[in-house]
């Protein structure tokens, strides 16, 4: 197996971009999800509920600072792009903390996974996607760790879809289907969720081992 695509996100529920190598932290791939929307209430808003966040594209630039559409992402047309989706107040936060991922820090899809699934893999929004995977056998992962190098990456449990995986990331155009067809093939679930046990710097075509947990080699803090 090796790794066959590296995604980071670094505004929570935009479009992200795809690298050739990244350093991967306790906190997950360095720089994702760093930045997030509010609305006037101070509540994070997601694509779950504004999907046209989606339609915009964050990536990082060499200093390590998001950039929106190209643009810085403190800049006043982005604020002004997201009152448009969020409402009036609405604005971009940055939090480097543990709290800012809904569950583990890691998303791991494989091809394989992808394959059945017969939609853009990048409905799903993966951090890793591992190739050279058979079939479904991610679905037999869940406690395990993938050994890429020196980076141990600790295996916890498939991740349960939402409404996110109904909009192709292309055009925006809602398919209910998409999400009718996770839960009635694969019981509502693609793809695992993830955690770094071991840190360091990881790269596409790096080779990916699947070994047994050793003992102390599970997720714990800073979850």
């Amino acid at each position: 197996m090796y790794v066959a695509e590296l995604w980071r996100y670094p505004v929570k529920s935009m479009a992200g971009e795809r690298l050739r190598k990244v350093n991967l932290t306790p906190l997950g791939l360095d720089g994702d999800r760093i930045v997030h929307v509010e609305n006037a209430r101070g509540r994070v808003v997601t694509a779950r509920t504004h999907p046209k966040l989606l339609g915009h594209r964050a990536v990082l630039d060499a200093q390590g600072e998001p950039l929106v559409d190209s643009r810085p992402w403190t800049d006043p047309s982005v604020t002004a792009d997201i009152e448009h989706i969020a409402g009036g107040g609405a604005r971009l936060v940055l939090d480097n903390g543990a709290a800012r991922f809904d569950i583990l820090p890691l998303l791991v899809a494989t091809d394989g996974a992808i394959a059945a699934f017969g939609y853009n893999g990048r409905r799903l929004r993966p951090n890793l996607v591992i190739g050279g995977v058979q079939g479904l056998a991610e679905r037999t992962w869940e406690g395990k760790i993938l050994r890429i190098g020196d980076v141990l990456i600790a295996l916890a449990d498939l991740r349960g879809r939402c409404v996110m995986t109904t909009y192709d990331p292309d055009t925006l155009a809602q398919d209910h289907r998409v999400l009718q067809s996770i839960v009635r093939r694969f019981d509502g679930r693609l793809a695992l969720n993830a955690a770094v046990v071991r840190a360091g710097h990881v790269r596409e075509g790096d080779r990916v081992e699947l070994i047994e947990a050793p003992d102390g080699a599970g997720i714990s803090a800073p979850w």
